[in-house]
C-alpha cells in the first residue's frame, strides 16, 4: 500500500491565499471525491500536488511514501507515481500523440519499452476507450473534441499505471456513453495499487465510480468529509445547506458581475 498525506497545505496565487490549511490522507486501494463551489481551492489543490509553478506552497507538508513532494520536480513527481488528468488539456502542436505517449512511459521505466509491445498495449487501450485510432497519429489534442481531450488523459493514465491519479473535472465535455466508457476505465483501474481523487460536481460520475471517502472544499478548507451521503444531499440542496452549518463562502450565483452600465451611470453622478 502507498500512502500520499498532506498536512497543513497553504497555497497562494499572486500573494492571494486560496487553500488555507488542508489535511488529507490518501492510500491506494482508496477512491476520494473532491467537491465544493466553484473557485473555492478544488483544482488548487490538484495542481499544487503536481506541482504546477503558478501555485506557492506557503506552508505546510506533502509526502508520498515517505517521500517529501515538494522538493521533487513536476517530472520526478510524476516518476514517483502522481498522474494529473487535466480539466482543460492543452493543445500541443507538431507533437504527435503516439510519440508523446511512448516518450512519457519511457520516462517511467528504467528499460525503453519495445515499439511492438507500445502500440500493442496502445492500440489495447484506445479500442477500450472506444477513442476514434487516428487521433494517435495526430498532434496532441489539436482539433480534439473536448470529449476526445478526455479520454486521451485516460489514455494517458491507463498507459502510466500511477500509485495516484488526480483527476479535475474528468467528467465534463462527455456525453452520457462517453463518461460511462470513462467512468469503465477508471474502475478498471482500481486495485490495491491504485488511488484516486476526483473532482467532480455531478452525482452521475461518483454513482459510476462510487468513492470511499467524500470531502467537500469550502473556502480553502475541507469542511467536511464522510461518505455517500454528502453526495446525495449535495444532489438534492446543492451547497447551502453547507452555509448553514457555520461556514462562509460564495456560491456560484451569489457573485454578481459588474455591470458596466451601471457603472457608466455612477462616474456621469460624479
Amino acid at each position: 500500500m502507498s500512502t500520499l498525506k498532506i498536512e497543513n497545505l497553504h497555497v497562494s496565487i499572486d500573494d492571494r491565499e486560496i487553500l488555507k490549511g488542508i489535511d488529507l490522507t490518501i492510500n491506494t486501494g482508496e477512491i476520494h471525491a473532491l467537491m465544493g463551489p466553484n473557485g473555492n481551492g478544488k483544482s488548487t489543490l490538484l495542481s499544487a500536488i503536481m506541482g504546477n509553478p503558478k501555485y506557492q506552497v506557503t506552508k505546510g507538508s506533502i509526502y508520498l511514501d515517505g517521500q517529501n513532494v515538494l522538493e521533487m520536480t513536476v517530472d520526478e513527481r510524476s516518476k514517483a507515481g502522481i498522474f494529473l488528468g487535466m480539466q482543460y488539456p492543452q493543445e500541443i502542436p507538431g507533437v504527435v500523440t503516439s510519440d508523446f505517449l511512448r516518450a512519457a512511459l519511457n520516462a517511467h521505466q528504467e528499460k525503453p519499452v519495445s515499439l511492438f509491445k507500445f502500440i500493442k498495449e496502445l492500440d489495447k487501450n484506445i479500442a477500450d476507450l472506444k477513442m476514434d485510432e487516428n487521433l494517435a497519429h495526430r498532434y496532441l489534442n489539436e482539433g480534439f473534441s473536448g470529449g476526445e481531450k478526455k479520454r486521451n488523459e485516460i489514455l494517458q493514465m491507463k498507459l502510466l499505471k500511477p500509485k495516484f491519479a488526480l483527476l479535475d473535472e474528468i467528467d465534463s465535455g462527455l456525453d452520457v456513453d462517453a463518461l460511462k466508457i470513462v467512468s469503465e476505465a477508471i474502475n478498471d483501474m482500481k486495485s490495491e495499487s491504485f488511488g484516486c481523487v476526483m473532482v467532480s460536481h455531478y452525482e452521475r460520475l461518483f454513482e459510476l465510480v462510487p468513492p470511499t471517502h467524500v470531502h467537500i472544499l469550502v473556502d480553502g478548507k475541507i469542511v467536511l468529509s464522510g461518505g455517500q451521503e454528502l453526495i446525495d444531499r449535495i444532489d438534492k440542496e446543492g451547497y447551502r445547506w453547507v452555509k448553514e452549518l457555520g461556514f462562509e463562502f460564495e456560491t456560484e450565483e451569489e457573485r454578481q458581475p459588474i455591470v458596466l452600465g451601471s457603472c457608466g451611470n455612477k462616474v456621469k453622478a460624479k
